[in-house]
C-alpha cells in the first residue's frame, strides 16, 4: 500500500479539540475542615476562661430589683473561701473589640469585683434574641426570683420591642401568664419597683390588686408619697411593699360625712327634704302647717271639753285639713 506524502493535497482535516470536563472542587477536605472547626468553637465555648471582671460590662435586661446587701455579703465571703464554683456567661461586646457583655451571673460578677478576682465566664457569641433567651432560661431555672421581678424583667423585654411569644419563651410561660405579668410590670416605673425591691413573699394576685389600683392618679400620688417617709427604707421589702399597699388603698372620707355616722346607729344627721318651693321647712323636712295642725290635734286630744268650741271657732279651711 502506497503511503501518502506529507505534502499530498488530501490532507485530513484536524479533529475540533475535545472539551475537557472542569473537576468539581472537592467538598471532602472542606466538609472536614467546617466541622472542625464547629467542634473548636463549641469548645471554645463550653470551655471556662479567667476574665478581667473589669472587661465585662452590663447588657441585657435588668432581672433583679435591688440586691440585698446581707446576701451579698454572704455571696462574697462565700467566694472567697471556696472559689467560683459555677461560671458565668459572658458574649463578646459587639462594638468594642477585647470587651465582653454579662449574659448572666450579674452577683456572681459584682461580688467577684468586690474581691478583686478574675471571673471564670464562658464565652459565647449570641445575638441580642439569644441573649434575651440564655438570660430568661437562666432566671427560669433559679428558685429565688420573685413575681415581680419575672413581671419586671418581661416588661422590660416588651419595651424592648421583643413579641410576647418570646417573651413566653424566654420565661417558660404560657401567654395569659405574659398576659397578668405585664399588667404588673407595665404599671411601675422601673425606679419605683426597685425601691420596693423583689418583694419575695408577695404573690400574683395582691400585685394586681396594686396595679388596678395605681390606675386611680390619686392613689398613685399617696403610693409614691408613701416611699418618700424616713422609716421607708428601715423596712423589709415585704413590708415595703404593705406600707405603699396600705396608702394606695386608704381613700379619703368623702367631703360632708358625718365622723360618727356608721351603719345600724343613729349618729347620722337627716337630710333636709325639698317639698315644694316657697313652703315653710323645719330641720325635719316637715311643712310647718302640717306640725302646727298635728300640735293642735295633740291639744285637743288633751282637753276633750274644749274640742268642740275650738273646732267652731277655727275658720272652715283649717277645719278641713285636719284628718282624725
Amino acid at each position: 500500500m502506497a503511503r501518502k506524502g506529507i505534502l499530498s493535497s488530501e490532507t485530513k482535516a484536524p479533529a475540533p479539540p475535545q472539551e475537557r470536563p472542569t473537576p468539581k472542587p472537592s467538598t471532602a477536605p472542606r466538609g472536614a475542615v467546617g466541622a472542625l472547626q464547629s467542634s473548636l468553637t463549641r469548645l471554645q465555648e463550653n470551655a471556662v476562661q479567667d476574665l478581667d471582671a473589669s472587661l465585662i460590662d452590663m447588657a441585657g435586661v435588668e432581672d433583679r430589683l435591688g440586691v440585698d446587701d446581707e446576701s451579698q455579703r454572704k455571696l462574697e465571703e462565700s467566694l472567697r473561701t471556696y472559689g467560683q464554683q459555677v461560671p458565668v456567661l459572658v458574649r463578646p461586646h459587639p462594638s468594642q473589640a477585647g470587651r465582653f457583655e454579662i449574659v448572666y451571673g450579674r452577683r456572681r460578677l459584682k461580688a467577684l469585683k468586690a474581691i478583686g478576682v478574675p471571673v471564670k465566664a464562658m464565652v459565647r457569641h449570641l445575638d441580642d434574641h439569644a441573649l434575651v433567651m440564655a438570660q430568661g432560661q437562666e432566671n427560669t431555672a433559679r428558685q429565688d426570683l420573685s413575681f415581680v421581678e419575672k413581671a419586671s424583667f418581661a416588661a422590660q423585654l416588651d419595651a424592648s420591642g421583643h413579641d410576647r411569644q418570646t417573651i413566653a419563651d424566654a420565661l417558660t410561660i404560657d401567654l395569659p401568664m405574659v398576659s397578668r405579668m405585664l399588667k404588673v410590670g407595665n404599671a411601675f416605673d422601673l425606679t419605683f419597683l426597685r425601691k420596693i425591691g423583689s418583694a419575695p413573699s408577695i404573690g400574683r394576685d395582691r400585685w394586681l390588686t396594686l396595679a388596678k389600683l395605681v390606675q386611680e392618679p390619686e392613689a398613685k400620688s399617696r403610693a409614691e408619697e408613701a416611699t418618700t417617709v424616713d422609716t421607708f427604707s428601715d423596712l423589709t421589702s415585704d413590708e415595703r411593699f404593705e406600707s405603699i399597699f396600705k396608702a394606695a388603698n386608704n381613700r379619703p372620707a368623702p367631703q360632708g360625712a358625718c365622723p360618727g355616722s356608721h351603719r345600724g346607729t343613729h349618729a347620722a344627721q337627716p337630710r333636709r327634704q325639698s317639698l315644694g318651693r316657697g313652703a315653710a321647712h323645719t330641720a325635719w323636712g316637715i311643712p310647718e302647717h302640717i306640725r302646727s295642725n298635728g300640735r293642735r290635734v295633740r291639744q285637743m286630744a288633751r282637753h276633750p271639753r274644749r274640742r268642740a268650741d275650738e273646732r267652731d271657732s277655727r275658720p272652715l279651711a283649717s277645719v278641713q285639713g285636719v284628718r282624725h
